[in-house]
């Protein structure tokens, strides 16, 4: 049996180690595919592929020939281009770091490679992670698959364009507020945010560092419990990554009971700011799951409207920190060598940053002055305190969260590029998990009138992955 780029479109992890095992194909023939598959791309997906990917891929065929059982051995995925990896460029889809090529891997990568995966390749992405659209890049927008005229979601649109092109069977995105779900969202596939603390983000351009984590972009919610598992776990290198154990997630999909799952309904995320289109769909959700059995309850988070506001003052606050690494003078951008110091960092940040990173870092500047820290970051970790207790208390009541991803679905190309509080409200379902730092999943649920996917979003308290997945897995295969 051969494969052929006909077959992109059904390969999901489990088709993929099945194939390589029985031999219908080889490593090397798959990666050849996407690689063709994206040279051929118009949706701008990708900033760059990995030139020693058929090479790994040959290797990878060789070492399976010896007896090498690694259960991703050759499977093949792609990389938001925020992750640093080894002599791979990471630019950060940044003009500041164009030209870096790093020589060590994200622990998240670095523990995917050790299972045998291939990188194809580095994906497309907001500006280091900064927006909602992926119009915010030095290298271009990334267009929606399904949909050329409009956002793929942002800040990892690439890696869900990616997936949902047939250019990669799995990706990895982060989210600091939404940058995996929303675009999953978008773009009709499957994303997750793991907990704070699940995933190790070292190696990771910090954006904001109390909210970022790496999570898997996929097909099925299946992909997302196999690549997690591989990638969770405390990490020496990372202080803020959890001395807890990894649970099987592929166990608890399996074996699990969905039903024994108690689902609250949060009244503050079904307001009029949600499209009619996708508030009808969960309500089918809803209802579907009412008549399996499933024990639903309507609760409240009577601070989770702050979420928004409290993110972007927290948010811009760290961002400010986090760039000012970004200086010429290691690596990246350079200036002419008579200037001033002065002179260097002013040349320097002002051609190597974007106009979304610029916003942030003087808004983040500004918050953290003196006189205005008290009044709008100090405040701002107070609300966060609350919106943790509110999820904190309704987790005592209930197991998962449903709620919706967005208030709409993809948007039109520069509808909002040009209003930065209109861009930032297509957080507002999103920043709360992060603000938490609990866990969520997002899932594909069906399409609206012009066809664009609507996506359902499940939140577990903190470290309780294996409820979302367990759910997710069965709302997946009985819609």
């Amino acid at each position: 049996m051969s494969i052929s780029d006909r077959d992109l479109e059904k390969l999901d992890i489990s088709k993929i180690q099945s194939g390589l095992q029985q031999g219908d194909f080889s490593s090397e023939e798959l990666i050849k595919l996407y690689l063709a598959a994206i040279k051929k791309d118009k949706t701008n997906a990708f900033i760059s592929v990995n030139e020693n990917a058929i090479v790994e891929a040959k290797q990878a065929d060789q070492q399976r020939k010896t007896g090498d059982d690694r259960s991703l051995l050759g499977v093949p995925i792609a990389i938001k281009d925020i992750l640093v990896t080894k002599d791979v460029p990471t630019t950060g889809a940044s003009k500041i770091l164009a030209d870096y090529t790093p020589d060590f891997s994200a622990t998240a990568i670095a523990r995917l490679q050790e299972k045998g995966m291939v990188i194809l390749g580095k994906t497309n992405c907001d500006e280091f992670a900064m927006g909602g659209s992926n119009e915010y890049s030095a290298f271009g927008p990334v267009l929606n698959p399904h949909d050329s005229s409009r956002v793929s979601g942002g800040s990892s649109g690439g890696s869900a364009a990616a997936v949902a092109g047939f250019l990669a069977p799995v990706a990895l995105g982060t989210d600091t507020g939404g940058s995996i779900r929303q675009p999953a969202s978008f773009c009709g596939v499957v994303g997750i945010k793991p907990s704070y603390g699940r995933v190790s983000r070292y190696g990771s351009k910090a954006m904001t560092s109390s909210l970022d984590q790496i999570g898997p972009i996929t097909k099925t919610v299946k992909d997302a419990a196999i690549l997690l598992k591989d990638m969770a776990g405390v990490d020496e290198l990372d202080a803020t990554t959890a001395q807890k154990p990894v649970p099987n997630y592929l166990l608890a999909i399996e074996n699990g009971d969905p039903k024994k799952l108690k689902i609250g309904i949060p009244k503050e995320y079904f307001s009029d700011k949600l499209n009619p289109e996708i508030k009808e769909a969960i309500t089918k959700q809803i209802n579907l799951l009412k008549t399996k059995g499933f024990k639903i309850k309507e609760v409240s988070l009577p601070n989770i409207d702050y979420s928004l506001a409290a993110y972007y003052l927290l948010m811009p606050a760290e961002v400010s920190s986090n760039m000012s690494r970004f200086d010429g003078l290691l690596y990246g951008l350079s200036a002419k060598s008579n200037m001033t110091l002065d002179e260097w960092y002013k040349e320097v940040r002002t051609s190597g940053f974007g106009a979304e990173v610029k916003r942030r870092i003087m808004l983040g500047t500004y918050i953290l002055s003196a006189g205005y820290y008290d009044a709008y970051y100090k405040r701002a970790q107070k609300v966060r305190t609350l919106i943790k207790q509110d999820f904190k208390k309704v987790f005592q009541e209930v197991d998962v969260l449903l709620t919706p991803a967005t208030p709409s679905t993809a948007f039109k190309l520069g509808d909002k590029v040009d209003d930065p509080l209109e861009m930032y409200l297509a957080d507002i379902f999103t920043v709360g998990a992060n603000v938490a730092g609990i866990c969520g999943l997002v899932l594909p649920i069906g399409q609206d009138k012009n066809s664009l996917p609507i996506g359902m979003q499940l939140l577990a308290n903190s470290f309780e992955e294996e409820k979302i997945f367990t759910l997710g897995h069965f709302i997946e295969n009985n819609q």
